[in-house]
């Protein structure tokens, strides 16, 4: 449901209902702000507060107001809610504490968290536990606090669920325009993705910062990129939950590699979402967006007056998505004839001193470096606290070459403290970036390159919770076998197999015994065996036994895995693979649906990529086989999405022919019909087209 906030957040009237200091607050940072709607106040003790007098009842308002702060408590500000609601309000920040953030402390409090829902009905409410919104454009705010804001003609926005984040980002000297700021408490009613939806409405809003503690309905983010897209409106992302505590592991190998946190990153790179992952960054790469919109490329050029600098930069930079491309013949000609023949000419670029002080000598020295096909020009400049008069040259020559060249010029500050706010807000007026941190400077413009625009196709939506089962491998194979995934010639037996029993396979073979997930490390698989030798199955503790032939002249080996992800989709991770899975850790992770070139630009991220194409000699494997099954993988997963909880293929083995699953791992859903053994797929759903890759007739063998 898309709720219309404009009345909330741009109000022309705000009441405020309570009397504590927190709402004295609220009625003294609008006055502060220079708001120049409506002020109400509404307490039972007809109190006044700077000059605004309450009166005991909302129904004694002088109208419905646009926005309301409701400072009492939980109980009190249910039946608030429906009052406000009833009389056509705008909307309310409700800032009450005790619902479903206290639900392991309070049985009550997610019942409460119900029931001020329902008060709402279809009225806005920002919270509960929220401190509410600031909107710097029109000097109109719900803040029982301090804050940093101050009145701008355009700015960013940020949203965040933490009041405190909120209160310190807003306290930043690093000279960022902000237009709005935005807590959302627990979301019991508008999430993250439908506020910034309404913020994109409005043309002053220049870029978007989330911080984000949960996605919730991956489809209203899909929504927001789609509408951030048509707006031209960048979006950033600090997500929280990458850490070790915030993961949880299931029995696979690709639960393992890709933790709670690999969903949210899929999640990001197919909306176009950039992120970040410190707040510095977060709010440099903001003042960035806000100058320029994303960066055309992540070439950069860099210039200091230090070739130790210059090294720094360059270091600072590596294993990051950024290059230095060398300097091209016309940026030597230019700046040869700007610098003389004392300087060695590279980028990042030592300019030495022979030019400081004179604008135009500096403006013509540093003008080359911002060519057109650099995506960001860094001028190193630190400020001395002492006196930075001599740095105003630098200042002038910066503001010049931005003018001049059209291009997207930073100043840089190798320490935050080294850009005073008063030179930050002269850059800023003239469209040059001023940014606090070499590091930081560095994850922005990486964050900055990386906006793209975000896939069309939603993501598959992960369905509801579901009980699962593991199949056994050989049922595990025969339904990914359905979808066209390739697997080797065998036979399964409930007794311990021998020669006879697999008289119509070819060795060598494979016996492994099936019940466990990790067979290697439960001594239940023999390689390489002759038929005689399969009386090893005797030695072995099994439900029963699968003997399959070999697959023989390997490249690489690989995982596939898909596992469902229930705050993001079914998240589809490709990585090293084999026994030593973990070890490596060397996976990427997407959302489904993938297309074929999404699976190509992803094997290429790998460490294992220059096995697969042919490393120092040796034979390459067979791609398009590789891509073929990984979306028979998909096609089966989208075909089972509402019972399949995780599907893992390790290793699919490589070789120059084909791509062969020589295990398989299925959690599903008990089958409710069977045929087979297995559940029959969806026959309502595609199995052709973009997402259903080869799902044809499965065959029997490998070819």
């Amino acid at each position: 449901m898309s709720r219309n906030l404009s009345r909330l957040l741009a109000p022309q009237s705000i009441a405020v209902i309570g009397g504590g200091a927190w709402c004295r607050q609220v009625i003294m940072q609008a006055q502060k702000m220079g708001f120049s709607g409506q002020i109400w106040l509404v307490h039972p003790g007809r109190i006044e507060v700077a000059g605004v007098k309450a009166v005991v009842d909302v129904r004694d308002l002088p109208g419905p107001p646009d926005a309301v702060f409701i400072g009492v408590n939980r109980n009190a500000t249910i039946q608030t809610v429906k009052a406000l609601s009833d009389m056509g309000a705008g909307g309310a920040v409700c800032f009450a504490s005790g619902f479903s953030e206290a639900a392991s402390e309070d049985a009550q409090s997610q019942n409460l968290q119900a029931a001020l829902v329902a008060a709402a009905g279809d009225m806005p409410i920002l919270g509960p536990n929220c401190y509410g919104f600031i909107n710097a454009l029109d000097g109109a705010l719900l803040w029982p606090d301090q804050h940093g804001c101050k009145r701008v003609d355009q700015g960013v926005a940020i949203l965040t669920q933490s009041s405190n984040i909120a209160i310190n980002l807003t306290m930043q000297r690093r000279g960022l325009p902000i237009a709005a700021v935005v807590t959302c408490g627990n979301m019991a009613q508008i999430g993250q993705a439908e506020i910034a939806m309404a913020l994109l409405d409005d043309p002053r809003i220049t870029a978007i910062g989330l911080h984000v503690e949960g996605f919730g309905d991956p489809s209203a983010w899909h929504a927001l990129a789609l509408k951030a897209r048509d707006r031209a409106v960048p979006l950033i992302a600090l997500k929280v939950g990458a850490s070790k505590q915030a993961q949880t592991a299931t029995v696979s190998h690709t639960a393992s590699l890709a933790g709670s946190d690999a969903g949210a990153t899929a999640l990001l790179r197919r909306l176009g979402i950039a992120r970040l992952d410190d707040l510095p960054s977060f709010l440099e790469t903001l003042k960035l967006l806000h100058c320029n919109g994303p960066l055309e490329t992540n070439a950069l050029s860099c210039i200091s007056c230090s070739g130790g600098e210059a090294s720094l930069a360059a270091d600072t930079a590596t294993n990051m998505r950024l290059h230095f491309p060398p300097l091209k013949a016309a940026q030597k000609t230019a700046l040869s004839d700007a610098l003389g023949p004392m300087v060695a000419l590279s980028n990042p670029l030592d300019y030495h001193t022979y030019i400081w002080g004179d604008v135009a000598k500096m403006t013509a020295a540093w003008l080359p470096m911002a060519a057109s096909h650099i995506g960001l020009l860094m001028l190193v400049i630190d400020y001395p606290h002492t006196d930075a008069s001599d740095w105003e040259s630098a200042t002038q020559a910066a503001i010049a070459v931005r003018a001049r060249s059209g291009r997207p010029v930073a100043v840089v500050a190798t320490l935050p403290e080294l850009m005073p706010p008063d030179v930050s807000d002269r850059l800023m007026a003239a469209g040059v970036t001023p940014i606090c941190g070499l590091c930081e400077a560095m994850r922005a413009a990486e964050a900055a390159a990386s906006i793209r625009p975000p896939d069309d196709v939603p993501p598959v939506p992960p369905g509801p919770e579901r009980a699962s089962i593991m199949l056994s491998e050989a049922e595990a194979k025969t339904l990914l076998r359905r979808y066209g995934l390739p697997t080797p010639n065998s036979i399964v037996s409930d007794r311990p197999p021998d020669a006879s029993t697999a008289r119509g396979l070819a060795a060598p073979l494979v016996l492994k015994g099936q019940g466990s997930a990790h067979k290697s490390e439960a001594g239940a698989v023999r390689l390489n065996l002759t038929h005689e030798a399969l009386t090893k199955a005797r030695e072995m503790s099994a439900n029963s036994f699968l003997v399959e032939e070999m697959v023989q002249g390997a490249v690489a080996e690989l995982l596939v895995g898909v596992t469902r992800d229930a705050a993001h989709g079914f998240v589809l991770t490709l990585g090293t693979g084999g026994v030593l899975t973990e070890l490596w850790q060397d996976s990427v992770s997407l959302l489904l649906p993938v297309t074929e070139t999404d699976v190509a630009d992803a094997l290429e991220t790998l460490k294992t990529y220059s096995l697969l194409t042919g490393y120092r000699g040796r034979p390459a494997a067979h791609m398009d086989a590789i891509i073929t099954a990984v979306m028979a993988v998909q096609a089966c997963i989208i075909a089972h999405a509402g019972a399949i909880s995780e599907v893992e293929v390790n290793p699919l083995i490589c070789t120059p022919e084909r791509a062969v699953a020589a295990d398989a791992l299925i959690l599903m859903s008990p089958p409710t019909h069977v045929q087979g053994g297995l559940d029959e797929p969806d026959q309502n759903h595609p199995k052709r087209g973009r997402f259903a890759g080869h799902a044809g007739p499965a065959q029997s063998e490998c070819h």
